[in-house]
């Protein structure tokens, strides 16, 4: 099943906020012009902070000003997608997660939230107290990426605290974790496979959670919300692709392109908060969908 990647770009023009467009472009081998690459990362200054991390809205349903956690995974996205070049921004950011990091090496889910309005709940509730693996291994999944053709990334003290954090918080899992927790920790151990030889072991560790059809439902979501194979195994080439079958991870790429929309963008089956907040999350998914496509060799 093939997608209409015009109708997505049509789509983008039309919805999509500026970082997502510029986003979009910078998968377009002809955007990639001089001005492609300083044009992602002014999009993405508008959500920074003075402090080094991002706020105002850039996780799209926290929209509080303050430097999150929950924002920092998505800046990273951006610094891997003007791979190869870098920004001084990735290694600030860095910083400014080493300043945050609990003693155990681990990131809370949120900060405490200075304005509650188009938040949801479970950022508004989460104890800064407390390590979460669920955020600490997304956002160090995200920055590992970084880091293979961002060497100050790697060499930053804050990414190897944050990734003992997640091998040991991984490795004494003992029970099904939530659904998130699981897609982002399989993530990670895909992101440092090449530099952790413990990872391929915590992998097949975690496969025995993930049901053999690799679709999950979300407990405290929706009534619909589920993950699906390619929350798991979002690229072709790391070890948690072995944990389920071509066949699986196949059906569910042609599930992705189905679920193109007729006005040319993708949507979420997670509750949203704000009508901006849904809207961005459409632009953000739409960018995703194409990226997984792309990665698979479906476009």
């Amino acid at each position: 099943m093939s997608i209409d990647l015009s109708a997505a770009a049509a789509f983008m023009a039309t919805h999509a906020r500026p970082l997502d467009r510029r986003r979009f472009d910078l998968m377009t081998e002809t955007a990639r012009g001089d001005g492609a690459v300083p044009g992602a990362l002014a999009a993405l200054d508008g959500y920074r902070n003075p402090d080094g991390g991002y706020g105002w809205g850039l996780e799209p349903d926290l929209r509080s000003p303050e430097s999150q956690p929950g924002a920092a995974a998505h800046a990273f996205e951006v610094f891997e997608d003007i791979a190869p070049a870098t920004s001084a921004r990735a290694v600030e950011l860095c910083d400014w997660l080493d300043s945050v990091t609990l003693p155990d090496g681990g990131l809370p889910f949120a900060l405490p939230v200075t304005a509650a309005a188009g938040c949801a709940p479970w950022w508004l509730g989460a104890d800064p107290s407390v390590s979460s693996l669920q955020i600490t291994a997304v956002t160090a999944a995200a920055a590992h990426r970084v880091a293979a053709h961002d060497p100050a990334v790697a060499a930053h003290p804050w990414l190897d605290r944050a990734t003992r954090y997640c091998l040991t918080t991984v490795e004494a899992i003992e029970e099904t974790p939530h659904a998130y927790v699981l897609a982002f920790a399989l993530r990670f151990l895909d992101a440092v496979h090449d530099t952790r030889p413990e990872a391929a072991g915590l992998v097949a560790r975690l496969g025995t959670y993930l049901p053999s059809d690799g679709r999950m439902h979300v407990e405290g979501g929706t009534e619909d919300e589920t993950l699906h194979p390619l929350d798991f195994v979002p690229t072709p080439d790391g070890p948690a692709a072995s944990l389920l079958s071509p066949e699986a991870v196949a059906a569910d790429l042609d599930r992705l392109a189905g679920m193109q929309e007729p006005d040319g963008g993708w949507t979420v089956d997670y509750a949203t908060i704000s009508p901006a907040g849904a809207l961005d999350w459409r632009g953000h998914t739409t960018v995703r969908a194409v990226q997984t496509l792309l990665r698979h060799g479906r476009l």
